[in-house]
This record gives structure tokens, C-alpha cells and sequence, in this order.
């Protein structure tokens, strides 16, 4: 069951004929609910001009802390009430569900798993038409296109590539980074750094080092690790002493006599 959302106060005046129709308002959510499942009366709120609701508890073990609303009203000189509407409300201590969330807002990096799809909206701002449409163009434009990245229906948006750049460098493999802050190397310098060709790759490169944090990830070119290309360690060459020989000792060593075969 949705919950309806209570109206809020409003200043009239209580309409007396209204307020006193708990028993009409009881009959009415007893009809819609059963009696097993009405409680106590809990009292009323003025909704309006002779506009009353009046709330009755609900004994319905799976709807603790909710409240049956019963809305009743009347005519300008009419001597009875009509009931105007019954529905269940959450009171101060009920069990409802959380705000319902679409599920576009729900998803959140790491959550797609094997044959899952995540659909991209017609107007996402970080993508733009690609206008590269090559599907009549010689093989050899083809291929440079193929190279080049070009030729998709939608590309990465100027918003898009702004977007990405500031996360990738805010990130984990960004300067900021605690294993970055902790070595003099960068990785624009290193050997294992693989520039992007696109036009992040002015700021941004691909790890190729097995060793380092960073392997197979987007790296920002100030970030740094200790798997440097230029980390080496000089080994200083030590004095190696000659060898000293005793000629003059000797040890005693016991023998024993192997037995002869018969």
C-alpha cells in the first residue's frame, strides 16, 4: 500500500456537526477495513470549512504505528455528515518504505555485472553527435577514421571530457594521492607511462608497469609511484677481504674401521 502523503494544517473554523461524527467515520473505515482491524479513535484535524478527518488506530499487526483517516463533510445547512474519503496514513512511529528512488539514481559505479545493460540518455550532456558518418568512404579513410577514434555515432562532449578529466584527477591515481605525495617520480617521466591519443592525453596516460599500483588504469602525468622507470638502487662496492689460509693447523678426526666381507 502507497502512502498518502497528510494534508497540511489549514486555519477554519471546526464544524461542530464534523467534529462530533466519530461514529459515522468509524462505520465508514470499519466497512473498508473490517472491524478487527480498527482501533481507537486518535482524534481529528479541521482539513477545511466543515472539512474534518478524523483518525482511527490500525490493529493490523503488519501496520503498526498507521492510522485509519477518515475524511467527512457537509453541506452548508445539512444536519448530517458525508464521508468524503477513508485511507490509511503512517503516524509518527510507522514503518514506511523509503523514498522511492528511479533506478537511473540508483546505480552507482562498480554496480553493472555480466550481461547487464546501462542505457545512456538521448540528451546525456557529456556526450555530442560524432558527424562522421564513413560508411561510404574508401577503405583507406576508413582505417585512418578507424585510427583516429572517429566515425561513432555520439563522442565525448567537451562536458564530458571535462567531467572525466576532473575525476580521473581527483581520484585514487591522481597527484593528490597519498603514494603520489610519498616519492619525488612522476609519471610523464617514466618509461612504463603510455600517453593517451586523445586530447587527454596532454594530462593523462595508461600505467604499462605490473608492479606499480597504477598498471592498466588511467594515471594523471604528475602522478607517481615507487615502480618508477628511473627508481634504481646503487649498490656501493665494498672492499672484499683476501682469503686468509691456515697452513699450519690441523684437526683430529677419529676413524672407524669398516668391516671386512667374508
Amino acid at each position: 500500500m502507497t502512502p498518502a502523503r497528510a494534508p497540511e494544517t489549514v486555519r477554519a473554523k471546526p464544524d461542530a456537526v464534523c467534529v462530533a461524527a466519530v461514529e459515522p467515520a468509524r462505520d465508514a473505515a470499519i466497512a473498508e477495513a473490517g472491524a478487527a482491524q480498527v482501533g481507537e479513535h486518535l482524534g481529528q484535524l479541521v482539513e477545511g470549512e466543515r472539512l474534518v478527518t478524523h483518525y482511527f488506530a490500525s490493529t493490523h499487526p503488519g501496520y503498526r504505528g498507521w492510522r485509519w483517516a477518515v475524511t467527512v463533510t457537509r453541506a452548508a445547512r445539512a444536519k448530517t455528515v458525508t464521508v468524503n474519503e477513508v485511507v490509511m496514513l503512517p503516524g509518527d512511529t510507522a514503518i514506511v518504505a523509503p523514498e522511492w528512488v528511479p533506478w537511473s539514481d540508483r546505480v552507482q559505479p562498480g554496480d553493472l555485472r555480466p550481461g547487464d545493460l546501462f542505457p545512456t540518455h538521448a540528451d546525456d550532456p557529456r556526450l555530442e553527435p560524432g558527424f562522421a558518418d564513413t560508411a561510404d568512404a574508401p577503405e583507406d579513410v576508413r582505417a585512418v577514421v578507424d585510427e583516429l577514434g572517429l566515425g561513432r555515432e555520439r563522442v565525448l562532449s567537451p562536458f564530458g571530457r571535462d567531467d572525466a578529466a576532473d575525476r580521473w584527477y581527483a581520484g585514487d591515481f591522481g597527484p593528490a594521492s597519498p603514494i603520489a605525495q610519498a616519492v619525488p617520480y612522476k609519471c610523464h617521466s617514466c618509461g612504463y607511462w603510455i600517453r593517451l591519443a586523445d586530447s587527454l592525453g596532454q594530462a593523462f596516460g595508461v600505467c604499462g608497469n605490473e608492479m606499480a599500483p597504477g598498471e592498466a588504469h588511467v594515471v594523471a602525468y604528475d602522478y607517481g609511484c615507487g615502480a618508477h622507470s628511473d627508481a634504481t638502487i646503487e649498490n656501493p662496492d665494498l672492499p672484499i677481504p683476501e682469503h686468509a689460509f691456515d697452513t699450519t693447523g690441523y684437526d683430529n678426526l677419529q676413524l672407524t674401521e669398516q668391516p671386512s666381507e667374508a
